[in-house]
């Protein structure tokens, strides 16, 4: 399994960071890795598809407050779908990732919101909906309109992005953090550190790895 550090806070704190698990599911090729790149590196890469599961980190500081974001990016293809429930579980928060020229992965994003209803409470877990390649606009095939409606029906945080172009993605997960540190502080979502995974169930469903060149 991969794995990218990201920035560290600033080195005059000594608080000790929150430690919350982020998972980015969708459709292959929507580019949940392009998001995490561009959110870790600042720096957009033609991404090959992830198998498996890659593994990134990346410290935040927020309103004073230091977080660190384990961030689990998620095979898209079909074939890989037992092996994202097996990385899921435990998760904090989600950002469900479609392609706005694709219509497909869409739908494919409804369809992974509502396997995550029936594995988590609604203050289990925070949600963003992600529309991302606004750079694809003269093939737009989701409407803003489409993915608001969507979000809003579900309450869930909505957001338009492009990785390539470098478009609202920080913004993306950072509307996410403060949802998380909003719920933290609320007592409505219990802090999960070093978020396990069945080693075992995971051997079972396969090895994993993600090219990240």
């Amino acid at each position: 399994m991969a794995q990218v550090k990201g920035n560290t806070p600033p080195q005059s704190t000594s608080q000790q960071p929150s430690v919350f698990k982020v998972v980015l599911l969708g459709s292959s090729s929507v580019g949940k890795s392009s998001l995490a790149f561009r959110f870790i590196k600042n720096d957009f890469k033609e991404i090959l598809p992830t198998l498996g599961c890659a593994f990134f980190t990346q410290m935040m500081e927020i309103d004073g407050c230091v977080l660190k974001l384990e961030i689990w990016d998620t095979a898209g293809q079909e074939k890989y779908h037992s092996v994202c429930h097996i990385y899921f579980r435990g998760a904090n928060a989600a950002l469900l990732v479609y392609d706005i020229a694709n219509k497909d992965s869409f739908h494919r994003a409804q369809k992974w919101w509502k396997e995550l209803e029936n594995e988590f409470q609604p203050e289990e877990i925070v949600v963003i909906l992600v529309g991302n390649k606004t750079d694809l606009e003269d093939s737009r095939e989701v409407t803003l309109e489409e993915g608001k409606a969507f979000a809003e029906s579900n309450k869930l945080l909505f957001m338009e992005t492009s990785a390539k172009l470098n478009y609202q993605v920080s913004e993306a997960f950072t509307a996410v953090a403060h949802e998380l540190l909003r719920r933290e502080q609320n007592g409505g979502q219990a802090q999960r550190k070093n978020p396990a995974v069945d080693l075992k169930e995971k051997a079972r469903a396969g090895k994993s790895r993600c090219c990240l060149d």
